[in-house]
């Protein structure tokens, strides 16, 4: 009868410690996490994707700048697709203030992607978050551009 105890005793107390190790695990998936900025760049004037989908050429080798405040925070190059990807530390950064405060800026000139677009001018967009992912341990809070739009230098 003891050893039943035991294993009562023993079963409930695990059962007891499982909610408590999500919880904590839920404050530690705040501290443990990533802000991903990402997306890709099209060669147009305005940086998005064409009407209805059509076939767009992307935008290679152009530099992708976070700037918060007016302050450059982080940069990125497109790759040959056209894609971008920032990184950033949620220890260093809050989420709400980055989706608030941050703009992504394009000041590689249009024309270095064709020759029929502005040499001067840049590109500007606003941050939209999409979601959550966990990887892992890791809960990355994923953002994308809401979308460029052109922005004349001064």
């Amino acid at each position: 009868m003891a050893m039943k105890s035991f294993l009562f005793v023993t079963l409930l107390v695990a059962a007891m410690a499982v909610p408590m190790a999500e919880a904590q695990l839920g404050l530690l998936n705040g501290l443990l996490g990533l802000i991903r900025i990402q997306g890709t760049l099209f060669c147009t004037a305005n940086g998005n994707m064409g009407v209805n989908g059509t076939v767009t050429p992307v935008f290679p080798n152009a530099l992708v700048q976070l700037r918060c405040g007016g302050n450059v925070v982080s940069t990125a190059t497109t790759n040959g697709s056209g894609i971008f990807s920032i990184l950033l530390d949620p220890l260093n950064f809050i989420l709400s203030s980055v989706l608030t405060s941050c703009n992504l800026v394009v000041n590689t000139p249009l024309a270095s992607c064709n020759a029929s677009l502005p040499a001067v001018g840049g590109l500007i967009s606003s941050l939209q978050l999409i979601g959550n992912t966990l990887v892992g341990l890791l809960n990355v809070a994923n953002i994308i551009p809401a979308g460029f739009q052109s922005l004349p230098l001064s």
